[in-house]
């Protein structure tokens, strides 16, 4: 496929607000991506390079070479160009890389100039995010979407399932599996605005502790043991206590999801900046605490209810490595776990379905997490550069959440609240590295840092896209251990103002 059709269709992406059509055009793009370009062209349409880091950086981006008069570039020629330049290291690698990319820029025309430029950069948002893409993989196969997610969830790569899709159909993704050893994508839960909203809609339901800590998914055969986070990246050689763990259970075969967490001596939990500094240095003092079993000793429990993978849990692990649970449908005792998980040190509860299956995503009222206080995760669009004793620093904080048709990000204001002096540095460094263009003291970046806010309500407001702002928004930590996609989408702020 040449990259100029790729391109083309990326604009039309771009330019309609209809899901559908997104659908409808990436759908007629993996249908023209030839053999061995689906998993690169998935993830260009996705707005991502197939390479996880390319070491190009946007200042490498500015001093290129003139357009080509006419396109010539295939998208398998983009993606082994992209290869190269990964693999470039050591002496020489920065000149090297210089060329490499001199080179490929030589061949692009304006216009797919503009379309690496902003895809190396990771500028590129034209809104076909994953659940666009999964219509899309549909639509080009004729596999039904249930089919797709549920091969996406075991596979945890879109790119992979849409390669299947396109080459084996439907048969290619229901012989996929749950593996062990392999991610799976995490099943996420939805923000509630009350405990009793949370009871009201699940009835009889599992209401857990809500902790704190980093998530993880922990795959066990024989000795063999890998602890994954929720953006399925290995995390084993970092905890090494959760996989000693894991390793002490009687169970010789699992898949169990949880958390791992930083604990003070009385069982209190650490602030998630000591969870996540703790991790990221592969330091000690990190617990592990589990709440679902996915797999037992040969029996897949992806489509049990959770009442099963419950008993399954009690029967892999120990209480003191399970999250505390009650099972009830009376409010007023789940106020009183609530309370208790908030006495502990913790941030609230998730009230859970008994017949719910486990599926990777947000699943409406299967999972609902429940705060004392409104909290959202959302993504940095911009920042301000501080005057005072914050000049030299980025502080101001534009904020946004997803927008519910995957267009992008809607803006709900900003803050500069609860920025400790420790925060303003580590962000002044970190942002600049995301810059994409400086507006007077405005510096916009990649929408990719989360961020997470409590604030005291949502109001309606004309000043922003979205129609409401947030009232009295504070900072209280950045979430690295989470991407873009799992911020908060406008729908939930919305449902929180109702």
């Amino acid at each position: 496929m040449l990259l100029a059709d790729l391109v083309a269709a990326s604009r039309a992406v771009g330019e309609t607000r209809s899901r559908n059509r997104k659908a409808e055009v990436l759908g007629e793009a993996l249908r023209a991506l030839g053999p061995g370009e689906v998993e690169a062209g998935v993830a260009y349409l996705s707005g991502a390079t197939r390479q996880r880091r390319t070491g190009v950086g946007w200042a490498s981006l500015r001093d290129l070479p003139p357009p080509a008069a006419a396109p010539a570039l295939r998208v398998a020629d983009v993606d082994a160009a992209l290869e190269r330049i990964a693999g470039l290291s050591g002496p020489g690698s920065q000149e090297a890389r210089r060329a490499a990319l001199a080179d490929l820029f030589g061949r692009a025309t304006a216009d797919e100039q503009a379309f690496l430029r902003a895809l190396i950069g990771g500028e590129l948002r034209q809104g076909a995010l994953a659940g666009v893409m999964a219509d899309a993989v549909a639509r080009a196969t004729g596999i039904p979407r249930a089919v797709v997610d549920r091969a996406t969830m075991l596979r945890g790569d879109p790119r992979a399932v849409a390669e299947v899709a396109l080459r084996e159909g439907a048969a290619g993704l229901e012989a996929f599996r749950l593996e062990v050893g392999r991610p799976l994508a995490p099943m996420l839960a939805s923000p509630a605005a009350s405990l009793e909203e949370a009871m009201d809609k699940v009835g009889e339901g599992a209401v857990d502790w809500k902790l704190d800590g980093a998530r993880v998914q922990v795959h066990r055969d024989g000795d063999d043991v890998a602890v994954f986070s929720r953006t399925l990246d290995d995390l084993t050689a970092r905890l090494p206590e959760v996989a000693a763990a894991a390793r002490g259970l009687p169970a010789r075969r699992f898949v169990l999801d949880g958390e791992a967490i930083a604990l003070r001596p009385g069982g209190r939990p650490e602030p998630f900046q000591v969870t996540g500094s703790r991790i990221a240095a592969g330091a000690p003092g990190i617990a592990l605490m589990l709440f679902d079993a996915l797999h037992l000793d040969g029996d897949d429990l992806l489509d049990a209810p959770l009442a099963r993978r419950a008993d399954a849990l009690a029967a892999a692990a120990p209480e003191a490595l399970r999250v505390p649970r009650l099972i009830t449908a009376d409010p007023a005792a789940a106020r009183a776990h609530m309370d208790a998980a908030l006495a502990a040190g913790h941030e609230g509860v998730v009230v859970k379905a008994l017949g719910a299956p486990y599926a990777a995503g947000r699943r409406g009222a299967a999972w609902l997490k429940v705060k004392p206080r409104h909290t959202l995760d959302l993504v940095v669009l911009a920042a301000e550069w501080g005057h005072g004793r914050r000049r030299g620093r980025l502080s101001n904080l534009h904020l946004g959440a997803r927008a519910p048709d995957g267009e992008g990000f809607v803006m709900l204001g900003k803050t500069f609240k609860g920025l400790t002096d420790a925060m303003l540095a580590w962000q002044t460094e970190r942002l600049q590295g995301l810059a994409v263009r400086e507006r007077g003291i405005v510096v916009e970046v990649r929408p990719e840092l989360v961020v997470e806010v409590a604030f005291d309500g949502v109001q309606t407001s004309s000043r922003y896209p979205g129609g409401v702002a947030l009232r009295f928004a504070r900072v209280l930590r950045y979430r690295e251990d989470k991407p873009a996609s799992e911020a908060d989408d406008l729908d939930a702020v919305l449902a929180l103002r109702a």
